[in-house]
């Protein structure tokens, strides 16, 4: 490496890199069969766990655009893993639900994750996983961790 690139933690920065290849690396390949990509496994995701968001909250949770998630919305909505349904108070709403399919679908690519989630935490010390928690916390923007917080405290209630 040439003494001009050693930025600080350079060791915490290649392992994120390859912790997060081999994290989406089982998930990636089980979208390909089916045509669809990392984005679709993000809403699938979080629609999972926030049954009735809206596109709006979606959009704000994903960072994207309106045009990147519209399409991939549509190919959800049209192969039978999402659906949309209007809201309970504003009828223009659209909040959306997985169907049947896109829990079996959410949940098969959610399983090796978790799975390499407990073996890491497994070999870790009694309060490793508090302390990668947070570490991980800390990761996110300043601004942007009430937004996680939020969706975290939504899970408790």
């Amino acid at each position: 490496m040439s003494d001009a690139f050693k930025p600080d933690h350079i060791d915490l920065i290649e392992l994120m890199f390859f912790a997060y290849r081999d994290f989406t690396g089982d998930p990636d390949a089980m979208l390909e069969k089916d045509g669809f990509g990392r984005a679709h496994h993000r809403v699938l995701h979080f629609v999972g766990r926030n049954p009735g968001l809206t596109v709006a909250e979606l959009l704000s949770i994903l960072g994207i655009t309106k045009q990147s998630l519209a399409r991939v919305l549509k190919e959800l909505i049209d192969r039978g893993h999402i659906e949309q349904r209007a809201g309970r108070e504003d009828r223009r709403q659209r909040q959306l639900h997985l169907t049947d399919a896109g829990l079996d679908l959410a949940l098969e690519l959610s399983t090796p994750q978790s799975r390499r989630i407990a073996d890491a935490i497994s070999k870790l010390e009694r309060s490793g996983a508090a302390t990668v928690r947070q570490f991980l916390r800390e990761m996110i923007d300043v601004e942007k961790r009430a937004q996680f917080d939020a969706l975290q405290q939504l899970k408790q209630e």
